[in-house]
This record gives C-alpha cells, structure tokens and sequence, in this order.
C-alpha cells in the first residue's frame, strides 16, 4: 500500500517535470522569435535616423533633434554623426522602456485574474500592429508610433517570467529562467547580426532600406503569435485565480506610482513583503547603474579605439556569446536557494569590470572587463527574478513580476540619461569609477534583504 502510493507520487511528479519542461521550452521558443525580431532595429537605428533626418516632413523629427541638440551641447558631447545617432537612439530607447515601466504591472495584474495566455495573446497581438506600422513608417511620426505600440505592447517577457513561475516549483524555478536569459543572449547575438546585414545594404531604390527588415519582424512577430495560440496552454488554473480584476488591480495608482510600485503596494497579505522592497530597490540601483553604463560603452571604445560598428558589433557578439556560455552551463545548475548568493556575487564582480573598463587603454585590457561585465549580466537578473518569483501566492505572480519588470524598465528609462551626463562632465574613467563604487548600493541593500530572510 505505502509503495504504491510512493510509486503514484513519484509518476505524479514525473508527469509535473514533463510539464514543466514542455512549457518552458514553448516560452524559450516564444521569446527566442520574439527577440529576434525586437533586436533586429538595432544597428540600423543610425540608419533610420538618417533616412527620416533626410525625408521627414511631419517636423516630429526636427523637434526632437532640436532637444538632442540641446542635451548634447549642455554637456559638451562631440558634434559628430556618430554621437548624435546614439544620442537619438537612447531617447527613443528611454521612451520604449519609459512606456514598459507603465504597461508591465497593470498587464501583470490582469494576468491574475484574466490568466496568462489571453495576455500573452494580446501583448503580442500590439507587437504584431508595432511591425506592421514600422514597414509603412514612411515619416518619423509613424515610426515613432510604432515604437510606441511596442513598449505599450511588450508585457510578454515579464508575462514569459510569469508562466515558468506557474509551472514550476523552487527547485526547478532557477532552470526555466536561466533558459529565458539564454533566449535574450541568443536574440541579442543573432538578431542584431540580420539587422546590420540589412543596414550594410543601405538604402536601394524604389523601396525603403527599412521596409525588408521590418517585413522580416512582422513575419517572426506572426509566427510567434500564430505558436503561442497553437502550443501555449493557460497555466494559471480559474480556480488560483484572483477573486475579480478590481481585487487584482487593487487600486490604479498602485501599479503606476513609482512610490507605490517600490513598495510593492498593489501586492497584499504577503509574507516578508519589507524582503521583497528590498530586493526590488537593489534591482533598480544594480539596472540603473548597469543600463547606463552599457549605453555609454559605445561612446568609450569609439573615443579610445576608434571603433567602427563593425567592431562594436564583434564587441557585442562577444558579450552575449559569454552570457549564453554562463547561463547554459553555471546559471541554470545553480542550486534552490542560492541565488542571493550568486547574484551578490554577480553585482561584485561588476565593480571591477567597470574600474577595469575605466582605465583600460588596450583593447585587451578592454575585453577583460568586459568578461566579467558579462557574467553580471548573464547571472544578477535571472537570479533576482527567480528570487522574486517566490513572493506571493499563485494570484498574486503576475502582480509581483510585472512590479518587479517595471522596476526595471524606469531604471533603463532614465540610467543611460544620467550616466551620459557623468560621462560627458566627468570623463569616461571617472564615470566607469564611480558606477563601480555605486555598486556597492545595491549590495549592501541586498545583503540586508538576505539578513532580513534569516531573521
């Protein structure tokens, strides 16, 4: 009798960690085709700056080249086309993250009570639309809108987050994020590399150098929806779910106010909730440091190297071929219950990378800070996330996530913006100093959030 009831237990088990590992790679799927298609506009941002700067009659453009202008003279910033195209860059990057940061905790909230895959659908959906207007961007106002459906439309990721919480448990939590974060390195590696190819192409006659590379998204963005609706399966049960979406909502200013949001306020009756503020705020201080400046690292190699994009290109290859090694073979192995651990380790390491980075004068010494800059990246998020994902009962995941992700996007929103102030007035090694020393804010928040645990 004891054995076959061990025996049933042990099925039942197998048959969890069956689903679990068929979802997670629907999701690694998903999110793969869907970071293919996101990173493909990278390198040819500059591109496309140039094309509207030439074409635009809407006057959108002029007027945000005005404030370009402006910011880069307050600070002193080289008049170069280089410069200002990465200048540009960030600005519509800060609008895109600036937009998640608002969209991720009400579609986060929604997911309880509505489930994950109508949410998932629709956020693609506006992904979908995002593509279809950036083909027929013939001005800059369009384009502009098109950017603007996608960062109101990109909840998929922290929804991705969200779904491997549902099908796993603590032991196996850790596995399904590690692979998410080895779809980002992928993404990140491969479709940067089909954007520069259409970039080097330049602009042809008859059609716009955009509208192939944008057709090429909107076909992988299709895809993913169409595989989404084929192979996704709701995976918050009706019966987890929250009671209404006003109870899951709470209250709108919750999920909008950044006060609020750092207090995880729209989350209730949940254990350890002074824990949670805590790892939430190191995650923002840690992003926000890094965000800025990863964005400044395109300043610093073209100043000190004479980097073209070609070589930024390899530099970046290089970083996120590291971040796929480390997740794929220490990330995803990493044990329950130490990821505090590793993703302290994680935000350490990055401080002397970023010392190293500062004072490197070779591109050797260059590329060794940039190793340890991308075991950071490739460890502190995805252990922080499975870290969070522990929070909160099964109606509450999405909430929880989609804060968490927001967080997150306010850091992008505004890290690039001052770390290109410090860079700009202070100098690069300088600046790279003291985003080091900086560090040590997050670590020391986090360590208390850790000791807070244990108590």
């Amino acid at each position: 009798m004891a054995g076959s009831a061990l025996s049933e237990k042990k099925e039942m088990a197998g048959v969890d960690k069956e689903k679990m590992s068929g979802m997670v790679k629907i999701v690694f799927v998903s999110l793969l085709l869907d970071l293919l298609a996101f990173t493909m506009i990278l390198p040819l941002l500059p591109s496309l700056l140039d094309y509207y700067g030439n074409t635009d009659q809407s006057g959108l453009y002029t007027s945000m080249l005005s404030s370009c202008t402006a910011f880069r003279e307050l600070l002193g910033i080289p008049d170069t086309e280089k410069y200002n195209s990465v200048l540009f860059g960030g600005i519509i990057g800060s609008l895109f993250s600036f937009l998640q940061f608002i969209i991720c905790p009400v579609c986060g909230a929604a997911s309880d009570y509505y489930g994950r895959r109508p949410l998932m659908i629709i956020s693609m959906i506006g992904i979908v639309a995002s593509y279809i207007l950036w083909a027929l961007s013939h001005n800059f106002t369009i384009f502009v809108l098109a950017r603007i459906v996608g960062g109101l439309s990109k909840s998929n990721v922290s929804l991705s987050t969200t779904i491997v919480t549902d099908v796993s448990s603590t032991k196996t939590r850790g596995k399904g994020m590690a692979l998410v974060g080895i779809a980002f390195s992928i993404g990140f590696i491969v479709g940067p590399l089909i954007g520069a190819f259409f970039a080097s192409r330049g602009v042809g006659e008859g059609t716009a150098f955009y509208v192939k590379p944008a057709l090429l998204a909107l076909i992988l963005a299709t895809a993913d929806l169409l595989f989404i609706i084929a192979f996704m399966k709701e995976t918050l049960p009706e019966g987890k779910r929250a009671n209404s979406f006003s109870n899951s909502l709470t209250d709108v200013q919750d999920l909008i106010n950044p006060i609020s949001l750092f207090n995880f306020a729209a989350v209730k009756e949940v254990r350890q909730k002074s824990m949670l503020r805590q790892v939430g705020l190191s995650y923002f201080f840690y992003l926000f440091i890094f965000s800025g400046l990863e964005f400044t690292l395109t300043f610093l190699v073209h100043r000190r190297f004479n980097y073209t994009s070609m070589q930024q290109g390899r530099m970046f290859f290089f970083m996120g071929s590291v971040m796929a090694i480390v997740q794929g073979g220490y990330v995803r192995r990493i044990q329950p219950g130490k990821e505090k651990k590793v993703a302290l380790m994680g935000i350490i390491v990055l401080i002397p990378a970023f010392i190293i980075i500062g004072y490197a004068t070779t591109p050797f010494v260059c590329y060794l800070g940039l190793t340890l800059f991308s075991f950071a990246s490739a460890t502190v998020v995805p252990c922080l996330t499975t870290l969070v994902s522990t929070f909160g009962k099964d109606d509450q995941k999405g909430t929880v996530l989609g804060i968490f992700r927001s967080l997150g996007a306010l850091a992008r929103a505004f890290g690039p913006i001052i770390a290109s102030s410090v860079y700009w007035s202070l100098g690069a090694t300088t600046c790279y100093i003291f985003g080091g020393v900086s560090l040590l804010l997050p670590v020391v928040i986090l360590q208390r959030a850790v000791s807070v645990k244990s108590d």
